[in-house]
């Protein structure tokens, strides 16, 4: 029996395992916000493109997302029929994420025709405070009061924001800025519901299932509702470069911001991708004041102070934190690979 190791060395190897551990969760939060960004600035292209449409008076919400339902159904559907690989979750739950999904989408573009693009971006911090009560109550994640506080600092924006559409509609550049507030703070509930199934389902099935599926039942869904209420809309709008191209921004953006925000939710939960999307807010007023040369009112940029200085306060961890999620979050990667190996053993190519 060999001796044991003096204590020098187990130190040795404890500061190279907590060396390890720091840089790896370096890297994961480094990777999770640089993707954090990259789907904030595809959003705010979505918005930009919907924004561009609702100028034009297209009203078309459904229609805006049914390419990039079909866009996912082909791209993802075709990979999981190669894999012929059977669902891990049962259909009915990929057909009630896709309602939810696509009445999130619907009601979110549908604000455009009612209230600014700023007021769009910042409201979508609601969907946080959503996130916070779905993820506590069904996946069982812990947050300390540090955490709260952030979020109430996050929601006081939110309310700035309505306080300055109220009283300053005529700077809003929307017909009815409180209507359009409040359909984008509900859009928000349902993208929190959203997010947080995709979360969950990411964590017990695959990128590409989810992904595919999402796709096929969004795409059945949004052609329902397009027959029953955008048809005639459709029939009026002129087809020519104005209408065409921000229909096809807007799809490929939101076909890139699915594809990433999958590993966004394994990285980082979908709390923190809601608070990645904040920062949409920021580039949301660079469109508004260099493209369509508005002015903003000064209580947005109250507002923006506000949500960020809520983001910082949210997303502070101290280093036992890091290193706790930097073991939890390995632990379930190795148990990812275990799944990919079994499913390459019982699916050779």
């Amino acid at each position: 029996m060999a001796p044991p190791p003096p204590a020098e060395e187990e130190g040795a190897a404890g500061g190279r395992c907590g060396g390890a551990v720091a840089r790896w969760a370096r890297r994961e939060v480094l990777l999770g916000l640089a993707l954090g960004q990259f789907v904030s600035l595809l959003i705010t292209s979505t918005g930009f493109a919907s924004s561009e449409l609702a100028r034009r008076g297209i009203n078309a919400p459904t229609s805006q997302s049914l390419l990039n339902y079909i866009l996912l159904a082909l791209a993802y559907g075709g990979v999981l029929l190669y894999r012929r690989q059977p669902l891990t979750i049962k259909w009915y739950y990929y057909l009630i994420l896709g309602i939810i999904d696509v009445e999130a989408n619907y009601i979110v573009v549908k604000s455009y025709q009612y209230t600014s693009l700023t007021s769009v971006m910042l409201l979508d911090c609601w969907s946080i405070p959503c996130v916070i009560v779905l993820t506590w109550i069904f996946l069982k994640t812990k947050y300390g009061l540090r955490k709260f506080f952030g979020v109430g600092v996050c929601v006081a924006g939110l309310i700035l924001v309505v306080f300055s559409d109220v009283h300053a509609s005529d700077r809003a550049k929307g017909p009815n800025p409180l209507k359009g507030d409040l359909l984008v703070i509900v859009g928000s509930m349902l993208y929190a519901c959203s997010n947080v199934t995709e979360e969950y389902v990411i964590k017990k099935s695959n990128r590409v299932e989810l992904m595919a599926m999402l796709g096929l039942f969004g795409a059945i869904i949004s052609g329902i509702q397009i027959s029953i209420l955008e048809r005639k809309e459709l029939h009026s709008i002129t087809w020519n470069a104005g209408a065409v191209l921000p229909f096809l921004g807007y799809a490929v953006a939101m076909f890139l911001f699915y594809s990433t925000v999958p590993t966004v939710l394994k990285i980082c939960g979908a709390t923190m991708l809601n608070l990645s999307l904040l920062t949409s807010d920021m580039w949301a007023v660079l469109i508004r004041i260099f493209a369509y040369h508005e002015k903003v009112d000064w209580i947005y940029f109250v507002a923006f102070a506000a949500t960020s200085a809520g983001i910082l306060i949210y997303s502070y961890r101290d280093s036992k934190e890091v290193e706790d999620t930097a073991q939890v979050a390995g632990a379930s990667d190795e148990q990812g690979k275990q799944g990919d190996e079994e499913a390459g053993t019982q699916n050779p190519a």
